[in-house]
């Protein structure tokens, strides 16, 4: 099992959502989060100079199991892309157990709901 763990831009949230919805990926976390990146640049308005350099994303937390690693991450990938600094990153990272509080069913098993596996 991993977690993917992905920053990206506000923007392409719907459009990354969409996509693990079509990789399969039925259920993730995500959160409002503020980051400092490469782009630094101060913005005026009514002749005050604002600092811009806190950027504004969004942080996915999906668990998979391994199968679904490459899937995961290329939909992401693919959804999240510009082209331009600032489209984000994405993380993986080895999880060492789960458990469904509900069933108690621990690893693999308490990752999907049985007969809808793929």
């Amino acid at each position: 099992m991993k977690k993917i763990e992905a920053v990206i831009r506000k923007s392409k949230f719907e459009e990354v959502k969409d996509a693990l919805y079509e990789a399969g990926i039925e259920f993730f976390s995500f959160w409002d989060v503020r980051g400092v990146g490469q782009a630094r640049e101060g913005r005026a308005y009514r002749g005050v100079v604002y600092d811009t350099s806190t950027i504004e994303r969004i942080k996915l937390s999906i668990i998979v199991r391994d199968k679904n690693i490459d899937k995961t991450v290329q939909a992401i990938l693919g959804s999240a892309r510009t082209g331009e600094i600032g489209d984000g990153k994405v993380f993986v990272v080895p999880i060492e157990e789960s458990y469904r509080i509900r069933t108690g069913e621990h690893g693999d098993e308490s990752l999907f709901i049985k007969g809808k596996e793929e």
